[in-house]
């Protein structure tokens, strides 16, 4: 706790109201179809089992889901050690298996291109070109930075909107001035460029660089957020080699379905200490056992069939059935810092589903000794426009609509996240 602090922070083990985590054991559900995920591309391996024998689980809000530290062969994670060498890479092949996909591979080749020119602050205009076996693909980075000094940290924005040009701007989605005035950089990924959110073109980007042109993706891939949040690795590939960058202080941040991506990266690279999701709903911080709350598995799959694999589809109104729940993704992200962000009338996003997530991740956070959730209490609502900040995890409600605003913004920059 800071110097000076009086707030009462809630540690999981000293929860109120809607929450309780204790160890519980439900029976065990069969998965339906079997899951074949490609360790390379166009090799396929032994068919990944989708459920374990015994599902551990902890009540949230009424629900039960799963427990982050239980592991599949049973029994329950008690060590750091344990956590990372066992159940953190269970955890991960399941959620490549049964939600997001098997990623791309490492390029062959990476080569970054730099265009500096003037603005508020330092701007630079990066072209990073990737090479696979079926080609190479380029995308953009724009990296703005204050006018002196090192910056305090940098905001790696997973911007699916395209709407960060050569000119800084102010305001809203993505305030440029106001972060550098703050003495941040912000390092905006163009994830257009990555993978088109079109269900017609989206391999346009780097997948088409990964898979033959001609054939249709394996069913078990990972497709456009999955390859966002592959961009947003390759972006720190970049960021490690700049040296008005700090590379220890990056934090990955994305909107909406920005912010499913920025989980997902967040989850599988470890090099980001920050991940910062902002109304990101379904498959992204909202719990997928409040499926009838705000946008279901089915709603997005139908809506959107080019964000995630086919293997998903099949937990179209059948959430129950998914071995995994997101407040164990993210769990994934211990020991670096998690932060959710919801919007009080942002229905679609359910930001109670986000807020019951993010308490069920706070076991494994207490393994690494960063348990206390920075809330004053486990009640639902909590107060909007407070930043609630414990040690390893980060939480905020704000008033008003589905948006990456002003106050957000003002919470991320004043909340010292780059800290314990």
């Amino acid at each position: 706790m800071r110097a000076g602090s009086r707030r009462r922070r809630v540690p999981i083990g000293v929860v109120a109201g809607a929450v309780a985590l204790l160890v519980a054991v439900l029976p065990a559900e069969e998965s339906e179809i079997a899951v074949t995920r490609s360790a390379t591309v166009g090799v396929e391996r032994t068919p990944a089992v989708a459920t374990a024998a015994v599902r551990a689980a902890i009540p949230l809000g009424g629900l039960e889901v799963p427990d982050p530290l239980a592991l599949d062969s049973g029994g329950r994670v008690t060590s750091v050690r344990q956590w990372e060498q066992q159940r953190r890479p269970q955890l991960l092949e399941a959620f490549q298996d049964n939600v997001y996909g098997s990623s791309l591979p490492a390029p062959t080749k990476t080569t970054f291109s730099e265009d500096s020119s003037g603005g508020g602050g330092s701007a630079k205009k990066v072209t990073i070109t990737v090479t696979g076996p079926e080609g190479t693909a380029s995308f953009t980075l724009r990296l703005f930075t204050p006018s002196s000094g090192k910056p305090k940290g940098t905001f790696l924005l997973i911007d699916h909107r395209g709407s960060v040009g050569d000119d800084p701007g102010s305001g809203g989605y993505a305030p440029v001035s106001t972060i550098t005035g703050d003495g941040y950089a912000l390092a905006a990924l163009n994830a257009e460029e990555v993978a088109p959110d079109d269900a017609g073109s989206y391999r346009n980007g780097v997948i088409n660089a990964f898979y033959p042109a001609g054939q249709d993706l394996p069913a078990d891939a990972g497709r456009t957020i999955s390859a966002w949040a592959w961009g947003a690795s390759r972006a720190m590939d970049y960021l490690q080699t700049d040296p008005d960058i700090d590379p220890s202080k990056v934090a990955v941040i994305g909107h909406s379905r920005g912010g499913k991506a920025a989980l997902w990266a967040g989850a599988q690279d470890p090099r980001f200490p920050v991940v910062i999701s902002n109304n990101s709903g379904s498959t992204g911080a909202k719990l997928a056992r409040r499926d009838s709350s705000g946008e279901s598995i089915s709603a997005i799959n139908s809506q959107f069939p080019h964000w995630f694999p086919e293997t998903y589809k099949r937990f179209d109104g059948n959430a129950d059935a998914l071995p995994v729940d997101q407040n164990e993704l993210l769990a994934l992200i211990a020991p670096g810092r998690v932060v959710v962000a919801s919007a009080a009338d942002d229905g679609n996003a359910d930001p109670q589903g986000e807020f019951l997530s993010y308490l069920g991740a706070a076991p494994v956070y207490e393994l690494y000794g960063l348990g206390e959730t920075g809330l004053s209490s486990a009640s639902w609502p909590p107060a909007t426009g407070k930043g609630f900040r414990g040690p390893g995890m980060s939480y905020h409600l704000r008033s008003g609509g589905h948006g990456l605003e002003d106050a957000d913004w003002q919470i991320y920059l004043g909340s010292n996240l780059f800290t314990r």
